[in-house]
């Protein structure tokens, strides 16, 4: 009670007391004020070098310590799990009832770190989904600019934090869509039967037998995959450089603790693995038209074919306008191209993935120019990827920041890559962010400025989605659902 007596007024709307965190409290006395905007804050240590301790140490000083956690001590499936079920418990505590749904959560760390908590929040099916702020702490850091928090690693003082929390005071709530990816490979018949240990796989990436019942994903004799991303999924050279990346900073740690040092360590490897001459040093075998056959759905769920130009040698499924550190690889298209191609304005919730190519890094360097952008290939709700044997051993994926090496057939067989729209989660945004709402009614509809230069060279859920694929929480079987809605009252998951 002294320590929140002791806070300032402004800090005092932040402010969760400990009897709503953990069930072994007692109550306090009725004086603390309800907070405009409680929040949980999360925070990778590891990430952004010595900047995520410094950063948990600064929010634990101005806040109760036990609204902030470190994701290397406890997982946010386990730390939510155990907040709800006690505000399910202290549902009669008007105090704890206006933090429940004032509830906003704060995870620092990279895309993959902020990635984690929003497939944990979207996995548990909470009453009230609490929206969530993304304080920049990695290289690419794409979730945090998408949405107004900047790409640059914060300050980590008192008033740097306090500047950020006065942000997400005023900030607007804002739906964006999220995409369910499943993998589909053929079990091998000598050797390990286990895919995981040569695939390093994202949080949100993981193979299952079989979810319910009435799954019918997967199949006998195939590893199955599924997981989920918001921001973008990528195939190609450019998640080839991405691993070089992570295999190289895993390998020095102490190499990468400066987000400039961090960025040109990247570029050297851009030009060391040719992708600024891929052309020359990049086999044509491992371009995207030789290694997969790509379908998509169209906005009446029929598949079709998708002409990929054999210059293709990176493909990104696009949700939100921020990749590779904050480029935008859609832009902004000709309006009557635009008409003629059907295409419509890129928002973050209608529920279409865009689909950029990239010939090479220098096709790339484009975005840098004013209206600058990749090959526009189409926009979709769902997008397949087919890989038979004959062009490459391997490939190079990358999902939100998370990149891995992935086989490719051997035999007369196939490897199935998949994306469908999936649901929704909340984010918070300020209200200059680069991302679009459809229902945003400050969000302009037309945009005067486009691009006259058109790249011509295209032509033209059932139970088993359910979970989304974050963490241990995509293990636990549906009917364990944490809180029931239509019921609302908790269930402990068996």
């Amino acid at each position: 009670m002294d320590s929140y007596n002791s806070l300032s007024d402004f800090l005092k709307e932040f402010y969760i007391p400990t009897y709503v965190l953990s069930p072994e409290s007692e109550t306090p006395a009725p004086t603390i004020s309800p907070p405009e905007s409680p929040v949980l804050v999360f925070i990778n240590s590891k990430s952004g070098g010595q900047l995520g301790g410094e950063l948990l140490l600064t929010y634990r000083s101005l806040l109760n310590d036990n609204q902030v956690f470190d994701l290397g001590v406890e997982t946010p499936d386990k730390v939510l799990r155990r907040i709800y079920l006690n505000l399910e418990r202290l549902k009669d505590d008007d105090l704890a009832c206006h933090i429940r749904d004032k509830l906003k959560i704060i995870v620092a760390g990279g895309d993959g770190t902020a990635g984690w908590l929003l497939g944990v929040v979207c996995d548990l099916k909470l009453s009230h989904p609490p929206p969530i702020a993304t304080v920049p702490l990695g290289t690419g850091n794409n979730l945090p600019f998408a949405f107004g928090w900047g790409k640059k690693n914060p300050g980590t003082d008192r008033a740097s934090v306090e500047l950020f929390l006065d942000k997400v005071l005023k900030a607007k709530e804002m739906k964006i869509d999220n995409w369910h990816i499943l993998m589909r490979m053929k079990a091998p018949k000598e050797g390990p039967c286990d895919p995981l240990a040569p695939l390093e796989l994202p949080h949100s990436l993981h193979a299952f037998h079989r979810v319910s019942p009435t799954d019918e994903l997967n199949r006998e004799g195939y590893h199955t995959f599924r997981g989920g991303f918001w921001n973008y999924f990528s195939l190609g050279m450019d998640a080839q450089i991405s691993y070089a990346f992570h295999s190289e900073r895993k390998l020095h740690p102490e190499k990468f603790k400066n987000q400039l040092v961090n960025q040109s360590t990247y570029v050297k490897l851009g030009c060391t693995q040719g992708w600024f001459c891929a052309s020359l040093f990049h086999p044509a075998s491992r371009n995207i038209a030789q290694l997969a056959k790509v379908k998509i759905a169209n906005k009446n769920g029929q598949w079709h074919d998708l002409h990929i130009p054999h210059s293709i040698r990176s493909i990104v499924c696009l949700n939100l306008p921020s990749f590779s550190g904050g480029l935008n690889p859609w832009g902004t298209p000709n309006p009557r191209k635009q008409r003629d191609r059907d295409l419509t304005p890129p928002f973050v919730d209608d529920g279409f993935i865009e689909v950029v190519g990239f010939r090479n890094a220098w096709h790339g360097l484009v975005l840098l120019a004013p209206n600058g952008h990749g090959t526009r290939l189409a926009q979709a709700n769902r997008v397949r990827f087919e890989f038979r044997k004959g062009a490459a051993d391997h490939t190079f994926m990358r999902m939100d920041g998370e990149p891995w090496k992935q086989p490719l057939p051997m035999d007369d067989e196939t490897v199935m890559v998949e994306i469908s729209h999936l649901g929704q989660v909340n984010m918070l945004a300020t209200h200059d962010c680069r991302s679009r709402s459809m229902y945003d009614p400050s969000t302009p509809r037309h945009q005067e400025e486009y691009d006259d230069n058109e790249d011509d060279s295209v032509a033209e859920e059932g139970e088993e989605y359910r979970k989304f694929g974050a963490a241990d929480t995509f293990k636990i079987p549906d009917e364990g659902q944490l809180i029931n809605k239509s019921k609302g009252r908790a269930s402990r998951r068996n």
